[in-house]
């Protein structure tokens, strides 16, 4: 029989951010932006709180400076460490829309978390819902769609065995690297499952080093040697992969 640990959604999801590792032995998720009092402070509030330096919080004043502040260390850290951002369901949701649009054609890391409507849409609305329920399926959480490299919400707490993963498979992989917007709900936050012991144990993730393509190589070549001035306009790649002195010695 799997051996299994009860935990509520939230603090499972703390849980298994906290050893989630790069190749340095460093969390891959230094931290979490947050602004308690809102409506998740059930959920994701006592999880945080719970957890401690472990995964320690950063408090904030608005969720979009929060967001922007991830984006910062990430590119700080050259994309091989990351923070997450979450929020209360509604406005402080949408503040960070512009966040997450900025990373998304960056391609920086950034994880968000903004509370959800009810899964079982009682109490609805809630505080600062902002939802009209002309369609019932979606939420004001949907206009992260387009500016998210993978979105999931998460409406049962066992949803996160798969939805984490994923996550930061997205957030590690050098060509898909960009924003995840995991729409968490904020009844689900507070419900308890019984989770695979395994599913905590720490891992390792390496991010990926493709070789170049050889035919685009060789063309590039060809063009640097035909060419009477060349000019290099280096892309933050160079700084992402650790090429600064490589790139130098050519120039």
């Amino acid at each position: 029989m799997t051996a299994t640990i009860r935990l509520t959604a939230a603090q499972a999801m703390m849980r298994w951010l906290s050893v989630q590792m790069n190749e340095e032995s460093q969390r891959f998720i230094d931290g979490v932006w947050a602004i308690f009092g809102h409506g998740n402070v059930a959920g994701i509030g006592e999880a945080l709180h719970g957890i401690g330096d472990d995964l320690p919080t950063w408090r904030g004043q608005n969720e979009q400076t929060m967001a922007h502040a991830a984006i910062a260390f990430a590119k700080a850290s050259k994309r091989r460490r990351a923070m997450a951002v979450t929020s209360s369901i509604g406005p402080g949701a949408t503040n960070m829309v512009t966040a997450a649009a900025l990373a998304h054609v960056n391609r920086l890391p950034l994880l968000l978390i903004p509370g959800d409507v009810f899964a079982n849409r009682a109490p609805d609305p809630v505080l600062q819902q902002v939802e009209d329920f002309d369609d019932g399926a979606v939420s004001a959480n949907d206009c992260f769609r387009p500016v998210s490299r993978y979105f999931d919400r998460i409406s049962r707490p066992e949803h996160l065995l798969t939805a984490l993963p994923r996550a930061m498979q997205t957030m590690t992989d050098p060509a898909k690297c960009g924003p995840v917007t995991l729409a968490f709900c904020q009844d689900v936050q507070a419900e308890a499952y019984d989770y695979p012991k395994s599913f905590f144990e720490p891992k390792v993730w390496r991010i990926r080093r493709p070789e170049p393509d050889r035919g685009e190589l060789d063309a590039a070549i060809a063009a640097l040697k035909a060419a009477k001035r060349p000019v290099i306009v280096a892309g933050g790649g160079v700084i992402y992969s650790g090429a600064e002195a490589t790139l130098l010695e050519f120039a």
